[in-house]
């Protein structure tokens, strides 16, 4: 457990680390209720390291979401924490910034349209995983994982747009 916790707290730092200065989540609380939520799930058979991050990142994702709602609310309607949406993989354009609210339901939309890519984004950014560990994890090839990725981000991409 000690290896999955500093596992959680590295993915945490990475997904805070993107948000604005001054961001009021701080990444061990992050890690500490995703955690909670992790051992927590009593129903899920554990495949492999790729299936346990891959359902971390679906936690983290709706605690970072949860969060900016919270923020958003309490500022009726202020500025929502930005987020870049790929800054390693240049998935947006290099200085933009991301409403994370809007990347929750772009996502959603995306899960619509396409389960898999959706998925894929998830594992990928949220859960910090490879090519190869999405392939594992999804039980695809990592060339339909690499497609998947570049056609997802594109459209993010143009969704996100729309969206400002």
């Amino acid at each position: 457990m000690p290896l999955v916790y500093d596992e959680l707290r590295r993915l945490a730092r990475a997904y805070l680390g993107r948000e604005r200065a001054g961001h009021t989540l701080q990444p061990t609380a992050l890690v500490n209720e995703a955690y909670l939520r992790l051992v927590d799930q009593r129903d899920v058979r554990w495949q492999n390291r790729a299936h346990f991050f891959g359902i971390a990142a679906q936690l983290m994702r709706r605690l970072l979401v949860d969060h900016a709602r919270a923020v958003h609310a309490e500022k009726r309607g202020g500025g929502v924490p930005r987020l870049e949406l790929e800054a390693a993989q240049n998935a947006a354009a290099p200085d933009s910034g991301v409403d994370l609210v809007e990347l929750d339901r772009a996502l959603e939309r995306l899960a619509q349209i396409d389960p898999r890519q959706s998925r894929i984004v998830e594992l990928r950014y949220f859960a910090g995983a490879t090519n190869e560990e999405t392939a594992e994890a999804l039980g695809i090839a990592v060339a339909t994982v690499k497609r998947d990725w570049t056609v997802a981000r594109a459209w993010l991409r143009r969704e996100l747009r729309g969206a400002s």
